[in-house]
């Protein structure tokens, strides 16, 4: 079997990727919904996959590999490795959790992610009244994670929340940093409190916290939220779009934080997940299978990280229904470590109608079933997917 071609169309608001073979079977992937511009990027690789076999997928991966980097840019490596698992898996006439070793639980925890509702304030009992809206979703999930601190407009909206001016970037991923106030950290204290007097022991609670606290501050933070026994706290250092690992300043949070760390989901490849592990610098890590390099990698890394007693909950938000595949088929495989992964949804929310292979509903009490049909396990529709292409694509399903 030979790549004959690579295309890729924005459908909606994904970079979706199609790898074509010489033997009819195409490969798919979809990056994140808000990453348009990636298209010409993944594009680039073309010619280095023209004439290669698709099945040897670390071959093929050994060719392109060094040319991602750091949120967003490993994306475009990332998401051709996930469809050449797809073509993998389809030719082998098996799942792709197969191919990865085989599934080591038949369903997986997945929480929240994509699904949030807007709040209608940052008082705590807006955050308290949150929380009841999403223990009452009907996706039962047993995990929440909620947007808090520098990761939400409290940091605009709260008066005095630190000590410095917004930069009210119009770009997704603006770093917002600066010194909290003593009144910042209280009231975001509060609004924890509000929230897991709701929750009690019912579902664990996770906070998504930056990246932008400064480590004085993220130590105190961590210390004021023990006695809530929350599952993890997120990114207060670096995180999303930042590129760089910061593994010392994290270790010295981690060191001195009894609640559980957690970082990872803008980090690209193994080699900068070594030094966060080795020296045990947080509780728990969180790669993307859209952002680290692929599948395959995020489950080198897993398996590194349970070597060293750390845990691994992987990111997800904005991968649409090819990557909620894409994470339930490595999900599947992974180590005793996985605590859940975070749910990604149709957005636009037609892409339900262009996809088949899910089941129906997708979660339930909080779980998603490992599906055993080969590949991904899902397919897109072209009859129903070209409806949504636009006219530059017209030839993407050619």
């Amino acid at each position: 079997m030979k790549i004959i071609d690579l295309k890729c169309a924005v459908i909606g608001k994904s970079p979706v990727v199609r790898i074509v073979t010489d033997e009819g079977i195409s490969g798919y992937a979809q990056a994140e919904t808000w990453k348009p511009y990636l298209k010409s990027h993944i594009l680039s690789f073309r010619e280095a996959l023209i004439g290669e076999d698709p099945t040897l997928v670390e071959r093929v991966m050994l060719k392109i590999r060094q040319r991602g980097g750091f949120k967003p840019w490993g994306s475009a490596v990332s998401v051709i490795e996930m469809a050449l698992w797809d073509i993998a898996g389809k030719a082998a006439n098996l799942p792709v959790h197969r191919l990865l070793g085989g599934k080591v639980r038949d369903k997986v925890r997945v929480y929240n992610g994509a699904i949030r509702f807007p709040l209608n304030g940052h008082r705590p009992e807006d955050y308290a009244e949150d929380m009841r809206r999403m223990m009452a979703l009907p996706e039962g999930f047993t995990i929440i994670k909620q947007p808090i601190g520098f990761h939400s407009s409290m940091k605009r909206e709260v008066p005095y929340f630190y000590y410095g001016e917004p930069e009210r970037s119009p770009f997704h991923g603006a770093l917002d940093r600066g010194p909290v106030t003593e009144r910042g950290l209280k009231h975001l204290v509060e609004c924890v409190a509000a929230m897991k007097k709701v929750a009690g022991d019912k579902v664990g609670l996770a906070l998504d916290c930056g990246p932008g606290w400064m480590l004085a501050d993220a130590i105190k933070l961590a210390r004021l939220l023990e006695p809530y026994n929350l599952l993890w706290i997120e990114d207060l250092l670096s995180g999303d779009y930042t590129p760089w690992v910061n593994a010392g300043v994290y270790r010295e949070l981690t060191r001195l934080s009894p609640t559980p760390i957690h970082t990872g989901e803008q980090i690209y490849l193994r080699q900068n997940f070594k030094e966060l592990i080795e020296t045990h610098a947080v509780h728990v890590i969180g790669p993307d299978p859209a952002d680290v390099g692929g599948i395959a990698e995020l489950k080198w890394i897993a398996e590194y990280a349970d070597l060293h007693g750390i845990t691994i909950a992987p990111h997800g938000t904005a991968n649409g229904l090819l990557g909620l595949a894409a994470l339930v088929q490595v999900s599947a495989t992974l180590p005793h470590n996985f605590i859940a992964f975070e749910y990604t949804t149709a957005d636009p929310a037609w892409w339900s109608d262009i996809v088949d292979g899910l089941p129906d509903p997708i979660v339930k009490d909080g779980f998603i079933d490992v599906p055993d049909r080969p590949g991904m396990g899902v397919d897109l529709i072209p009859e129903e997917a070209k409806r949504y292409l636009a006219p530059e694509d017209a030839d993407f399903f050619a």
